[in-house]
């Protein structure tokens, strides 16, 4: 028997070595899929009853678990998980009353971030409702566009955005939203369980928008089952109870609203919430509030890097970062700077099917595949056509796998265990999104628009964005968005709108190729108060380039990639080239001495 027990012994630490020799990420592996399927277990078994515990149901939980706990930490002033109970339950109450709001409506928020967006969306949600988070930098017709395409009879306005009802002047509205002012006389009693319950996590609870790359935004459907998938993050990474989040991306975007709130209800967490993001106040915050995981975008991070150095600036308790979009030389310098923060990388869009966690660090990664996450979730990448902006397909009319190393289109399987659940509105929206007969007949997946790289250790890394859409300072734009905009100048007769990078900054900036109508001229000042008008800050294209002809595929579509790779140096374009300049407030020529100042970062953007 000992002999026998020696054998096995010796049997298996010579597998525990030659796996770790063989595969040293195994182990790690096998402790983070071993997290994420105990979570998959608790939701397979909420499918399989006839009551589900939503979000929302997990914060009721909380709140009556640990009800004297804080919650929120907003200006100094601290929420404690019964004081957000009690304050949503009043919310629910006066709209019941007012009869503003029944089970299965759907409400519009248009708040900015604090307690009380919260404190509306949980007591809409404790009514039955959906709510559409709407995005505070939209204006005039992307604004009535949002209200109206997820079905919405009701706006919520936060007290910071009531100043902002002009910008839908002018633009006609077949039904007028019911605006509904929130006082907090209501009850705080208890709204009955059985008002807010679902029989099925695939039930939508919200809609979120995305960037329309056919046109104006798209409301992406969130089903609670998203929800609670998303709230499980920072407890995948390892967070617990004990620990003290930093929130400072927008709630109306699903990073900060799911993975942020959502995350922080699921460990009974708190969080210091605020209003927008400050770099000069960022590390003070963390040392005020004992902060240890903070959410990140790479924008983010790179501006906190942009920060004169200070002598206490390793000096805070945060542990952890979670977010996505950090670029390898930001790390880098992330780490340099502020110490040994473990940076966590997340990859999904807010209406994929599709989610990488990197929970190994390696920097520049935005994920980690193995054997494991491969039984679990079927993706691939496959080979993409840039010039002619669609993926290759071989002779027989299917996709065709790239090599490891080699840069793909993500595209990811829609099955039972990963559905899509589209847009709200026109179905064409869900279907462009959609590829089908990928690699057989029948077979249909969802079109990430993303370039990825998968090396031979199974890290994958971000490489680009494909077609309409592009990334800048933390929010995605909308090309046909911004070229329909632009389409109502009077002299623009035609408009290619597309990002360009700029050394060390994240992202692309926004440029537009433009073609004059016949007999009119270029008005700069015109231009610019016209974006200034119709288009959030960050979707303002910063360069305009001025062409006789527009360059288009055989079908007719627009031609981007060229426009792209030429870049905005006014020394290597023929044509004209401006710049938006706010001190101006116009549009001026780019010169050469104005161009070097962007690249080398003097110029402020």
């Amino acid at each position: 028997v000992l002999s026998a027990l020696r054998l096995q012994l010796t049997l298996s630490a010579s597998l525990f070595r030659d796996l770790t020799l063989f595969f040293p990420y195994f182990w790690s592996d096998l402790v983070f899929i071993s997290r994420l399927l105990r979570y998959g277990i608790r939701l397979e078994v909420y499918k399989k009853r006839s009551k589900v515990v939503t979000v929302l149901d997990r914060f009721v939980q909380q709140a009556a678990r640990i009800p004297d706990k804080p919650f929120i930490i907003y200006e100094g002033i601290s929420y404690t998980y019964e004081d957000v109970e009690e304050r949503s339950n009043r919310v629910a109450h006066v709209f019941q009353q007012r009869g503003a709001a029944r089970r299965g409506d759907t409400v519009a928020l248009l708040m900015s971030n604090e307690p009380d967006f919260i404190c509306v969306w949980f007591g809409l949600c404790k009514l039955g409702c959906s709510v559409a988070f709407l995005n505070t930098n939209i204006r005039s017709r992307s604004l009535l566009h949002c209200f109206g395409c997820c079905g919405a009879r009701t706006l919520v306005v936060g007290a910071g955005e009531l100043g902002g009802g002009g910008r839908v002047d002018g633009e006609k509205q077949t039904q007028p939203p019911i605006t509904v002012r929130v006082t907090m006389c209501g009850s705080r009693d208890p709204i009955p369980a059985e008002q807010r319950a679902v029989t099925s996590l695939k039930t939508p609870t919200l809609y979120i928008f995305t960037s329309g790359t056919t046109g104006l935004p798209k409301a992406a459907i969130i089903t609670h089952l998203q929800s609670v998938k998303a709230a499980g993050g920072f407890w995948a990474y390892g967070g617990c109870s004990s620990d003290v989040i930093y929130i400072s991306l927008p709630l109306y975007h699903s990073a900060a609203s799911l993975i942020g709130i959502g995350g922080t209800i699921e460990i009974g967490a708190t969080c210091v919430l605020k209003k927008k993001f400050s770099a000069s106040q960022f590390w003070g915050d963390c040392r005020k509030f004992n902060v240890t995981i903070f959410q990140y975008i790479g924008e983010l991070c790179r501006y906190l890097c942009n920060q004169p150095k200070a002598e206490n600036e390793k000096k805070h308790k945060v542990r952890m970062g979670v977010g996505n979009g950090l670029r390898p030389e930001v790390w880098k310098e992330f780490h340099r700077r502020f110490g040994d923060v473990r940076l966590c990388e997340i990859y999904g869009s807010t209406e994929g099917n599709l989610c990488f966690m990197n929970h190994l660090g390696k920097m520049g990664a935005v994920g980690r595949s193995n054997f494991f996450y491969k039984l679990l979730f079927k993706y691939d990448l496959v080979r993409y056509d840039k010039e002619n902006d669609e993926p290759v397909r071989n002779k027989k009319g299917f996709c065709e796998h790239v090599s490891k190393g080699e840069t793909g289109l993500l595209l990811s399987k829609i099955n039972e265990q990963s559905p899509f659940f589209g847009y709200a509105g026109s179905k064409q929206l869900t279907d462009k999104k959609l590829l089908r007969d990928v690699f057989v007949k029948g077979d249909v997946y969802f079109n990430t628009g993303d370039l990825m790289v998968e090396d031979t250790d199974g890290f994958i890394s971000f490489k680009d964005r494909i077609g309409d859409t592009f990334r800048w300072k933390g929010e995605n734009v909308g090309t046909t968005e911004v070229a329909e905009a632009l389409e109502l100048v009077d002299f623009i007769q035609e408009a290619n709108v597309y990002g360009v990078e700029i050394p060390g900054n994240e992202g692309r900036a926004g440029m537009t190729a433009i073609i004059i109508k016949p007999d009119r001229r270029f008005d700069g000042k015109k231009l610019f108060q016209h974006v200034l008008d119709h288009l959030p800050s960050y979707a303002r294209p910063l360069f305009v380039r001025i062409q006789e002809t527009m360059e288009v595929t055989g079908t007719l579509k627009q031609l981007k990639f060229r426009l792209v790779e030429s870049g905005f140096n006014p020394s290597m374009i023929t044509e004209a080239v401006y710049f938006l300049d706010y001190t101006g407030k116009c549009y001026v020529p780019l010169t050469n001495s104005m161009y070097n100042s962007i690249v080398s970062g003097q110029q402020k953007l």
